[in-house]
């Protein structure tokens, strides 16, 4: 999920930083053989969680060839090339990282660093009476035009961004408003800035650094860089943007005075998440993040070795029965019509095969880089009102999950870390990480179950009813849905979890049967009798469901198929504890609303949502899934509030005392009535997290800083609005060939290093 990126919600303070963008899961939970072959997860990676090193199959510069194209896959192509703009998104950021300076960079750790490519130094220079900052620039650092970067594109920026004038169309401006003065050093190639208000977060500012003719103006700044850029400073800069085609191209920059690129041009093309792996089987593309289906289909392709891929892909699941019924079908064992319906269906079908086949073979060509992304997946709870608005019931749902069976569900299978997450501000590696988890407490049943009869919810305060698995007891009292509806939503099916009209399954797929025959025809003649039988007896039962007979009512399971009332858990596995009665108080059942997204590439988050209400259900907390599209996912029901439960991650940050103090910031009532939450999405803070977060920023002893960043994460776990998962999975899909890129995890790419590697190094290798 992977993640597809959520839309931002705006916000109204002046001081502000980036929108950091929340996003949806799109890793899958399924097995993967040949990644789980590199190596599972020990159990001490069970414990604490661990970090991961990049996967960029690293090679020397000498070692990887000059020239060539890479085509890179995109979100989408970009709507600006202004990243302090509120339509910046992440395909703006990766082309301000190959085309602008950054002044400071990510290492693998998630720590600022010094970039030797714009500065020769910067550093606190006055603490008292006030912090100055001292920057000096790499004395080959010129813009496109010639002109040396100074102080005058820093003056400008600021000027832009601090806040003061309302022309500027800023995203954000979080610590340039505490910046008094920008001025030249003891030359060009030195650059002052001092602060009115210490900022310990001093690196993040300056990054990207545009040039003064984007940032001078109003109108340059609001619409002079949406799709050229006047100047540019990287290894590579903008060739052209075509919305049509949907690309951007990036071409090597020949003003560039650092290490030439090693590629010619970059193409950054659209391509839907759901696409990747077809436009790679195409040659469309040579790397693309992907999700969990398309590194399967890739590992398998590898295990094929050859072989046509019989066990998977279309036709893979139909069964020797359902093949005989097509093929009797198709040779009239019906009607006329029937068989004409069922040759062209066999047709469309074969078709697919072919296709599937196809893409694996080319699929055989590339290989899956994997890391951590750094990036969590949240159980976010709502307490603005309802029972998730009293912090014990929180706490209990909260205790109610196995984290560490939640984090193995996802990592485990892709041999990474299989832990959960300790922090809300910190990622594992990172200078700042502490497990802060204490201070809510662990997996405990019975301590959730206290925490929620302290609350006023007993099992008697709901009457004699028990847990049930996910249920929607508002649309129970809804018309029964049409025979063409999935079988998932609003209405539990025992057995069943496709699709279809409720009757005894006809598979989608099919694979060609032999010649016709005399005994062949014979005996498709009784298989389609038999299905006509199984249709009559299934309508005899639904007719009875219907009905709503008594006894049908009281019937526990039930052969697959069966409609059960909405609400009623699946049939239990012998030996199996029945499950605890649901809580409640003054007669009404504890049940939270938990949404969840719809689309086919959400899967693996429904999974994991699909976990926590059995854990859930461990404690008597009913819930009931509610699943909406993805494009309305985080607009309609995350940021306006409208769910108890949900799930979506946060990108990690070096910066948490800036980025994430939006995140968890205490609502405030606005002046129109409503609550004012900036980016705090579950609307749970303190006064005290607030000040925890502002003394750290204004903390310019590092290690006093880190400190009160973990102080106001172990409040934010004891609040229990949002409750860390694991980190994502990071998986993308490369040409073996191509070198210096990949899972990046934390680490920012070096564009000029990126390229495909010399044929005879390749060839040295495998020797």
């Amino acid at each position: 999920m992977s993640d597809a990126a959520i839309p931002r919600a705006p916000r109204a303070r002046r001081t502000r930083r980036a929108l950091r963008p929340a996003t949806l899961l799109v890793c899958g939970v399924l097995a993967l053989p040949s990644l789980t072959g590199c190596g599972g997860a020990s159990d001490e990676q069970h414990g604490e969680a661990v970090p991961v090193a990049a996967d960029l199959a690293a090679a020397d510069r000498e070692q990887v060839a000059d020239g060539g194209t890479l085509n890179w896959a995109v979100d989408s192509v970009p709507a600006t090339f202004n990243a302090f703009q509120a339509d910046a998104d992440s395909t703006t950021a990766r082309i301000a990282g190959a085309v602008l300076p950054a002044l400071f960079v990510l290492d693998t750790a998630g720590r600022p660093q010094r970039n030797p490519d714009y500065l020769e130094d910067a550093s606190i220079v006055e603490r008292e009476p006030k912090q100055v900052v001292l920057y000096k620039i790499n004395q080959e650092a010129v813009w496109g035009d010639g002109r040396e970067i100074g102080a005058a594109d820093f003056v400008a920026q600021w000027r832009a961004l601090r806040g003061k004038e309302s022309a500027y169309w800023t995203a954000r401006n979080a610590g340039y408003e505490r910046i008094e003065k920008i001025e030249r050093g003891a030359n060009d190639l030195e650059v002052k800035v001092t602060y009115a208000r210490p900022y310990a977060d001093w690196r993040s500012l300056f990054t990207p650094l545009y040039p003064k003719e984007v940032m001078g103006t109003p109108d340059a700044f609001n619409d002079g860089a949406r799709t050229k850029l006047k100047s540019t400073a990287g290894p590579f800069r903008p060739m052209k943007l075509d919305r049509e085609d949907g690309s951007v191209v990036l071409e090597r920059n020949p003003r560039w005075w650092g290490k030439p690129a090693k590629l010619d041009k970059v193409v950054l093309r659209a391509v839907p998440r759901d696409e990747r792996a077809a436009a790679l089987a195409a040659g469309r593309i040579d790397i693309a993040e992907i999700d969990r289906q398309d590194a399967d289909r890739i590992a398998l392709a590898a295990k094929d070795a050859g072989s046509p891929p019989a066990a998977h892909g279309p036709g893979s699941t139909t069964s020797a029965a359902d093949a005989l019924r097509s093929w009797a079908r198709a040779h009239g064992a019906v009607d006329e019509e029937s068989a004409e319906a069922e040759q062209e269906a066999r047709k469309k079908k074969q078709a697919q095969v072919q296709s599937y086949a196809k893409e694996q073979r080319a699929l055989r060509g590339f290989t899956v880089r994997k890391s951590l992304e750094p990036a969590y997946t949240q159980l976010a709870l709502n307490g603005t009102s309802g029972p998730l608005a009293d912090e014990r019931v929180r706490r209990a749902v909260a205790r109610a999950l196995d984290r560490k069976e939640l984090a193995a569900s996802v990592l485990a299978p892709l041999g990474l870390p299989a832990a959960p997450l300790g922090s809300h501000l910190a990622l594992a590696g990172q200078e700042a990480y502490t497990d802060g988890s204490d201070a809510l407490g662990a997996q405990d049943t019975q301590a959730a179950q206290a925490l929620l009869a302290d609350a006023g919810f007993t099992p008697g305060g709901a009457g004699s009813r028990t847990a049930g698995s996910s249920a929607d007891t508002k649309k129970a009292e809804k018309k029964k849905q049409k025979d063409d509806e999935a079988s998932d939503e609003g209405m539990y099916i025992v057995g069943d979890d496709k699709p279809g009209d409720g009757g005894p399954a006809e598979s989608g797929s099919y694979v060609l049967a032999p010649a016709a025959g005399p005994a062949s025809l014979v005996s498709a003649r009784k298989v389609l009798s038999y299905q006509k039988e199984e249709k009559r007896e299934y309508r005899d039962h639904k007719d009875q469901a219907d009905g709503k007979t008594e006894a049908k009512e009281k019937k526990k399971g039930g052969m697959a198929g069966a409609y059960a009332p909405r609400g009623t858990a699946a049939p239990a596995a012998a030996g199996a504890l029945a499950a605890p009665r649901v809580v409640g108080k003054n007669g009404k059942p504890l049940t939270l609303r938990f949404v969840l997204p719809s689309d086919p590439g959400s899967a693996a988050l429904r999974t994991v949502g699909e976990q926590i209400s059995r854990m859930l259900e461990s404690i008597g907390v009913r819930t009931e899934i509610t699943k909406v599209a993805d494009a309305s996912y985080f607009k309609d029901h995350i940021a306006s509030g409208d769910y108890d439960l949900a799930l979506y991650s946060w990108p990690g940050t070096a910066y948490p005392a800036t980025d994430d103090r939006p995140i968890f910031a205490k609502p405030e009532p606005a002046a129109d009535g409503s609550l004012f939450v900036e980016q705090n999405y579950t609307r749970v803070g303190t006064d005290h997290i607030d000040q925890l977060f502002d003394r750290a920023a204004a903390e310019l002893d590092e290690e006093v800083a880190r400190e009160l960043v973990k102080q106001a994460d172990e409040r934010i776990w004891a609040a229990a609005g949002s409750i860390p998962l694991y980190q994502r999975p990071e998986l993308v899909a490369v040409k073996p060939e191509l070198v210096n890129a990949g899972a990046f995890g934390f680490s920012a790419p070096r564009y000029q290093d990126i390229g495909f590697k010399k044929t005879d190094s390749a060839k040295d290798e495998r020797k």
